[in-house]
């Protein structure tokens, strides 16, 4: 997550976003790859796709005659020797979550698959790139493909009945590939350009190159490129015709001597594209760099239509490289077409040799594979799959295996060329420049593409944030918030590059908020326990839709005060510091010291400190800059008062943030009233717990009733001696009373000597109608003008 993810700091601190600039580049005709979500054979997500990879594992699945009859195919194909029973398949492509996306079941029925699962990895790459688009200040584009529309030829024309249930538009709409990318644009509310991309099996990667210069050229801010490709019947084999693209026993052998075809595979992917410089003031996670990438066709020159042309490839390799400005001899990885057949391998590797030039033979310096030994040949998804393949290897600094190669090729030479196939998982060391790598991806029909990636540069170290996290999720059912709070408990259980803190804030700027919500209050070491027993003591859970509740702020007058009060916030909260710090700064001049050494001070002064604590020159322009700090603090994290109240010094801080009166001449005003108060003749306050026409009775000349806190609760003041003599009194009555730390008996007659003076003070300050609605603690109505 961008992780996902994070409201305590600035997103540009956030991990994962680069320190620097990428080699021999100003950044400006760079693109970033900050998200991405797949759906391939083995693997519902990407990080199963990488462990896949690794791990060398191949997701072709052989299936049994009793399961293709099931899946409908003939007995007649069964009993045909050249039938191969194999395929790269997705589960559950008939479930959709229609009532997610706002699409009603009729339409979902009618719709098809690829568009669903092209709509699905849309939302999900958003939030793996930690996007709410609802909240993005920029054009979001789509640029993306699919395959043939199998579930319109077996499932619906069939079916007239059935598409006559939504209508011809609303069902041409739903299956044609001109709506795929529109309708992601509709649904997800995206103002960028939403194009549909058309070129067979390198669609998806045609896509990316068009996303990137839709990117350079302004026309968006944040692109989504990529392709999904579903073979509807599914969970079937194939007829295997000796010289054709298909293998004969269900394995994708590239180039190796054995190698004969590849295996048909469904699946879809999409990564999330931005200009590389708005990648980092954004404080996004980069996967990965596109310093550069081509497009062209083979025109007639080639074999027939369908053949690959071996100067198309050299060109677009070339210009690829050429438009990334880096030497062919820093490529260290190439993830190839790689379809493994007899023309189709040799011809590739031929072509890369001639795009990397003369001065690379014989080196053996950057090794090669292809993603279809392990998943198939994806159609209009192959040239993504082969794109976040690499992507992940460059991220990672490792290039995993390509399957099913022991000796290679006869035609291909490789010995005379810089090439080398990759057939175990090997480390990935820098050698003097970033980890590059190429891709490529050739359409039947000629249109090749080809794309040079680059790592990203080392992320800037995010600061580790406060102990405590709040990690917020959100879902549009009970059902689904559940399963939101599992998926995240098991992503902390497992090591991450970020912290908690980057997780909190990309789970509170990135996601979209629904209607089932849930906070989680924890800390690095037990976030994961805390989402698994859901411990009511830190888990605050909203099953309906929240309806706005008021907030009003409540500021505490003297008395609250101790030494390290909001430390670990100063420590650890920008925006409180930078308050706390600017009203220091303006108190020093009235208060000749630095009040922050007495609020926070060395260890050894700490005793000191909080006798100057109990002064009231210096109490109240303490609590004064602690609790407007605070108040600053939560307005930044989105939380706004309605209303607020203040005891005392309390009403002070909600004057000034109602804008009664600005912040320097608050600090005068509330340093003056500190130093007349503390002028005065000491005294005390206590609090009785009885109504006040009870105290009123038991009162003498010499105390006041300074407070009425309830129906059973008042605060009394004045000299020490007689308040002792109440307390005595009342204790014998069994009235319990306590005594506040006050210096002065606030709030009673022993305050008038220092009024006159104080007037004069308030007499130099403007005074401005509230802004915020506030009560006052004389009247009990609302401070008006």
């Amino acid at each position: 997550m961008t992780q996902s993810g994070e409201c305590e700091r600035d997103p540009a601190e956030a991990a994962g976003s680069a320190g620097e600039q990428p080699e021999d580049a100003s950044g400006e005709s760079i693109v970033a790859i900050v998200g991405l979500a797949c759906r391939f054979p083995g693997a519902p997500d990407a990080d199963t796709y990488w462990r896949n990879l690794c791990d060398g594992v191949e997701s072709i699945g052989f299936f049994s005659d009793a399961e293709l009859e099931r899946a409908g195919v003939a007995r007649r194909l069964l009993d045909d020797p050249s039938y191969v029973r194999a395929g790269g398949c997705l589960p559950d492509i008939e479930t959709f979550d229609a009532e997610f996306f706002g699409i009603n079941p009729r339409e979902a029925e009618v719709m098809d698959p690829q568009h669903r699962l092209f709509l699905e990895c849309a939302w999900e790459a958003l939030e793996n790139a930690g996007c709410d688009s609802e909240r993005y200040d920029g054009r979001i584009g789509v640029l993306g493909g699919v395959g043939v529309n199998g579930y319109a030829m077996t499932n619906l024309l069939g079916r007239g009945a059935l598409a006559g249930r939504v209508g011809a538009l609303q069902a041409s709409i739903r299956n044609r590939t001109d709506h795929l990318t529109t309708h992601v644009c509709y649904k997800l509310d995206l103002r960028g350009p939403g194009i549909t991309v058309q070129t067979a099996c390198s669609t998806s990667l045609v896509a990316v190159h068009l996303a990137c210069q839709s990117l350079l050229n302004g026309e968006c801010d944040m692109a989504l490129a990529g392709g999904a490709s579903l073979a509807i019947p599914h969970r079937t084999g194939y007829l295997y015709q000796e010289g054709g693209i298909l293998s004969p026993d269900g394995h994708c052998r590239a180039f190796d001597a054995e190698a004969a075809g590849t295996v048909p595979g469904s699946g879809a992917g999409i990564v999330v594209l931005k200009r590389y410089e708005d990648a980092i003031a954004d404080g996004d996670t980069v996967v990965a760099l596109i310093r550069g990438s081509a497009v062209n066709n083979d025109g007639s020159n080639k074999v027939g239509y369908t053949a690959p042309g071996l100067d198309g490839q050299v060109e677009v390799i070339a210009e690829a490289l050429g438009v990334a400005n880096v030497d062919a001899q820093t490529i260290g990885y190439v993830e190839a077409h790689g379809t493994g057949t007899h023309l189709g391998d040799p011809i590739e590797i031929e072509a890369l040799t001639r795009a990397f030039g003369a001065g690379a033979d014989g080196k053996k310096f950057c090794a090669i594979g292809s993603v279809k030994s392990n998943i198939g040949h994806l159609d209009t998804a192959a040239g993504v799959a082969g794109l976040i393949k690499a992507a992940l290897a460059l991220e990672h600094g490792r290039i995993p295996p390509s399957l099913h190669y022991s000796r290679p090729n006869p035609q291909i030479d490789f010995d005379a060329g810089p090439f080398y196939v990759n057939a175990e998982l090997s480390d990935w060391a820098r050698a003097g420049t970033p980890r590059r790598a190429g891709v490529s991806s050739f359409g039947i029909g000629g249109t090749n593409a080809h794309v040079v990636l680059e790592s990203a540069p080392a992320p800037r170290a995010s600061s580790p944030g406060r102990p405590w996290q709040l990690l917020t999720l959100s879902a549009k059912s009970a059902a689904a918030l559940e399963a939101a709070t599992q998926n995240l408990a098991e992503h902390l259980k497992r090591p991450r590059g970020v912290g908690l803190a980057d997780v909190a804030y990309t789970l509170q700027v990135g996601r979209r908020a629904f209607e089932y919500r849930r906070a989680v209050v924890c800390r690095e070491d037990d976030a994961a326990r805390t989402l698994e027993t859901l411990d009511p003591a830190r888990v605050y859970t909203a099953t309906t839709q929240p309806n706005a509740r008021p907030v009003t702020f409540m500021f505490p007058g003297q008395g609250a005060q101790h030494v390290d009060m909001a430390r670990e916030l100063y420590e650890t909260e920008a925006a409180f510091r930078e308050e706390l710090d600017r009203c220091c700064a303006l108190l020093e001049p009235e208060l000749g010291l630095d009040l922050r050494q007495i609020l926070h001070p060395a260890a050894a002064e700490g005793g000191h400190a909080a006798e100057q604590l109990q002064m009231t020159a210096l109490t109240q322009p303490a609590l004064f800059a602690i609790e407007y700090a605070l108040a600053r603090l939560w307005i930044e994290w989105g939380v706004r008062p309605e209303s607020m109240i203040g005891h005392s010094i309390g009403e002070y801080v909600a004057a000034c943030l109602a804008g009664v009166l600005p912040l320097p001449d608050a600090l005068r005003v509330i340093a003056a009233r500190g130093r007349l108060m503390q002028d005065l003749p000491p005294g005390g306050m206590t609090i009785v717990p009885m109504a006040e026409h009870d105290v009123e009775p038991l009162l003498t000349e010499e105390l006041s009733i300074a407070a009425v806190n309830g129906p059973a609760a008042c605060v009394v003041a004045g000299p020490f001696d007689a308040l002792e003599r109440l307390e005595k009194r009342l204790a014998a009555e069994d009235h319990v009373c306590r005594r506040l730390r006050t210096s002065h008996a606030f709030h009673s007659s022993m305050m008038e000597p220092m009024l006159a003076d104080f007037a004069r003070v308030l007499g130099t300050v403007r005074l401005a109608p509230p802004r915020i609605p506030y009560l006052s603690n004389v009247t009990g109505t609302w401070i008006e003008e």
